[in-house]
């Protein structure tokens, strides 16, 4: 006997979020079925990915939910759709961040097409967000209610019909309360860490990893008064603000303070780094982003006021909207903000609700005089 399709689909990773999810709709009395998405091909012993322990996890939580299960490879869609644009961006010196192309590209559209061969009409994820259907027909994104683990950032690129099939029974919950309900329920992933970083990496070195598929050139670390302090890795493997991994210390005439890239220099191969986290090299009070997405298919108008993050966890931010259109938009924030970078996102909010967001191209920050045009110095250990 065949099972009845379903009317929603889980997106089931292995994890609690997504489990609890299953459990509050199946509490419910709902008709659901759950999916599994592999989506990167595990090369190596040591990669530390844990995509089949997560598919265990998965079927467990489904049989335990009773629940039909379903299992699909998304590898091939994740590295055209997904992964070739991470590495071009990070050869262009730029710092991607693939999760929101994976929503867009796969959670919200593979995903969704598979669901919808399998009868089902919704979509629901373990996402910490909320949506809302308007009066007019159109449907709004809304900030999860628990202001830490809130994650509409990363859905800022999902389109009026992606958004119109998604749920998200977690929005309303608190992290705490999530886990509680899954303890209460017995499920057997209630204590599982929670996955972070980018999911096809897992445990393994970021660096080494992406030396697979780059090639590094090794340059030198400079002062913005040209002084050089040091060598880097290749400048694929930096972001601005970043402290860890520089390997700068110890060095005559600096004080015993942090350093932090300021600044990359793709023409010299030169990278920038000074000894104060809010040098000026690292502030800005104005950006450009391309690659806009309005969800609800309006733009803000010029001199709208609003809030913005720059990057995830970041708190809103108060901003003025200088001009704006469908594909590009120019902000002004009213303080100064620290490593803004080209690559990320920048996403704006009007109170509770996400009106979409762009990728940073560039900002306002100070750059320093380009190595061609001055007498370097080298400092001595």
């Amino acid at each position: 006997m065949s099972q009845p399709k379903p009317d929603t689909m889980i997106a089931l990773s292995g994890g609690v979020d997504s489990a609890t999810t299953a459990w509050l709709l199946r509490q419910r009395g709902e008709s659901i079925a759950a999916m599994f998405m592999k989506n990167w091909e595990e090369d190596d012993a040591g990669s530390g990915c844990t995509a089949e322990e997560d598919a265990a996890d998965a079927r467990r939580v489904a049989e335990l939910l009773g629940i039909e299960f379903h299992g699909r490879n998304f590898a091939t869609e994740y590295w055209e759709d997904v992964f070739e644009h991470f590495l071009a961006e990070l050869k262009a010196g730029r710092t991607p961040n693939p999760d929101i192309l994976c929503n867009r590209e796969i959670k919200f559209k593979a995903l969704v097409d598979h669901a919808r061969d399998l009868g089902a009409r919704w979509v629901a994820t373990g996402h910490y967000a909320r949506r809302r259907d308007n009066p007019d027909g159109t449907v709004s994104l809304l900030k999860g209610r628990d202001p830490g683990k809130d994650q509409s950032y990363f859905l800022y690129a999902l389109t009026q019909e992606q958004l119109g099939v998604a749920r998200f029974p977690l929005g309303e919950l608190e992290k705490h309360e999530v886990r509680q309900l899954a303890s209460e329920a017995g499920l057997p992933v209630a204590d599982k860490k929670d996955s972070t970083g980018i999911c096809f990496i897992g445990e393994r070195n970021f660096d080494d990893f992406i030396a697979r598929y780059l090639d590094a050139e090794p340059g030198e670390i400079h002062t913005p008064d040209g002084r050089v302090i040091g060598t880097h890795r290749g400048l694929i493997h930096y972001t601005l603000g970043q402290r860890k991994g520089l390997e700068i210390g110890g060095l005559r005439d600096f004080p015993e303070a942090p350093w932090y890239v300021a600044f990359k220099d793709l023409q010299a191969n030169v990278l920038y780094a000074v000894q104060d986290s809010v040098h000026p090299l690292l502030m800005s009070t104005e950006l450009v982003a391309n690659g806009v997405n309005w969800i609800r298919g309006q733009a803000p108008r010029a001199g709208q006021r609003l809030t913005a993050k720059v990057r995830y966890r970041q708190a809103d931010q108060p901003c003025t909207m200088k001009s704006c259109t469908q594909d590009q938009l120019v902000l002004s924030f009213d303080q100064p903000q620290r490593a803004v970078t080209p690559g990320q996102s920048v996403v704006l909010y009007d109170g509770d609700e996400c009106l979409g967001g762009g990728v940073i191209v560039r900002c306002n920050a100070p750059e320093p005089e380009p190595v061609q045009q001055r007498q370097g110095a080298t400092a001595t250990a």
